[in-house]
């Protein structure tokens, strides 16, 4: 019988001596399929099981807080090139992008800037002290989008719909060379660090509040997912990435999306076939006090490799038409998965249908 206690000890087996815990990126339709080396997966298992800590038993909280402290120990490799306190997806001492690849990393084009997703989970993993949270507020600003008024065209976004452009919110990445993008699962995540550490409000976070609300109110997070999260590309996703945001820190901006997205989980769930995508919307739908059916666990690990929980569109940052088109094509992506970050959304699951 699965347990979040004896899950909690396949996932300690699984974390690598190198303190990260080993993912995989493929493209079906091209059929590549490549060991990863990245902090995304690590991060974000540790999260989800550290909020786990307080519902599992003593001894599982310190295999918890030791997966936490090997996890620490990697996240230097990931650390800004020059020294600055953001993260990158992939090492970047030395930089290895599309790591155990033949050809994607030998062109510098594929190179990616540091982005607020890793960099808001390796924070919400790490201790911070107060000064270290300012100054990443700081560094947000700065990348944020610009009116045009203010800046010129050149930091506006260009990449999403034409009613969105004007918003100041938050931009997925910190380099000053890449186009501005909005990521509704990514400014999740960034939002809940911010509420996580009570920081004051400004322009931008509510302009990403109004963005994530919008995406939902207006229905364009189910009838066009990736162009409301390109690194995530599902609705369920963004479900599951919102509903932890509002259970936790029920932001008054985003009050009115709580019944769409709980009755949206619910159809969604009726129409799923992947146990994993089951399971994350029946998450969703328990966090915001609700009683979705009962998944099926048994031999649950054999729908891993079925379901991604993150992709890269490899022409997502394009602003050319001719080339976005093809954007949200399954054969333009990268798509990644992780067994350790499975069996945490497993454990997870159970322990809030145990409530």
């Amino acid at each position: 019988m699965l347990t979040p206690d004896a899950i909690i000890q396949r996932i300690a087996l699984l974390q690598d001596a190198s303190g990260l815990f080993p993912s995989v990126r493929h493209n079906p339709a091209l059929g590549y399929r490549r060991a990863d080396t990245n902090v995304f997966f690590t991060a974000i298992t540790v999260f989800t099981l550290q909020n786990l800590r307080p519902t599992v038993s003593p001894e599982s909280g310190k295999l918890i807080d030791r997966i936490g402290e090997r996890a620490r120990v990697a996240y230097p490799t990931f650390q800004n090139k020059d020294g600055l306190a953001t993260y990158n997806f992939w090492p970047t001492r030395p930089a290895q992008h599309f790591p155990n690849g033949y050809l994607f990393h030998r062109f510098d084009h594929f190179r990616i800037p540091d982005d607020i997703d890793d960099t808001a989970m390796v924070y919400l993993t790490t201790p911070r002290t107060p000064d270290e949270a300012n100054w990443l507020k700081t560094k947000l600003i700065q990348h944020a989008n610009r009116s045009p008024a203010e800046t010129g065209a050149i930091r506006q976004i260009r990449n999403t719909y034409a009613d969105y452009r004007h918003l100041l919110a938050y931009s997925t990445w910190f380099g000053k060379d890449m186009p501005i993008d909005f990521d509704a699962c990514a400014l999740s995540n960034l939002l809940y660090w911010i509420y996580e550490n009570d920081l004051s409000h400004n322009p931008h976070d509510a302009d990403s509040l109004t963005y994530l609300r919008d995406v939902v109110q207006s229905g364009r997070y189910r009838a066009e997912p990736f162009w409301c999260a390109p690194h995530y590309a599902r609705t369920s996703l963004i479900i599951y990435h919102l509903t932890r945001l509002i259970a936790v820190f029920t932001p008054p901006e985003l009050a009115v999306i709580r019944p769409i997205l709980i009755a949206d989980a619910r159809q969604l769930l009726t129409t799923a076939t992947n146990r994993i995508e089951q399971l994350i919307l029946a998450t969703s739908l328990l966090r915001l006090g609700e009683h979705p059916p009962a998944v099926e666990l048994t031999a649950i690990e054999s729908d891993f490799s079925g379901f991604h929980f993150f992709v890269a569109g490899m022409l997502t940052a394009y602003e050319h038409p001719r080339l976005r088109q093809w954007a949200d094509r399954p054969i333009t992506q990268m798509r990644w998965q992780c067994n350790a970050h499975g069996w945490a959304l497993v454990a997870e699951y159970l322990t809030l249908a145990n409530k």
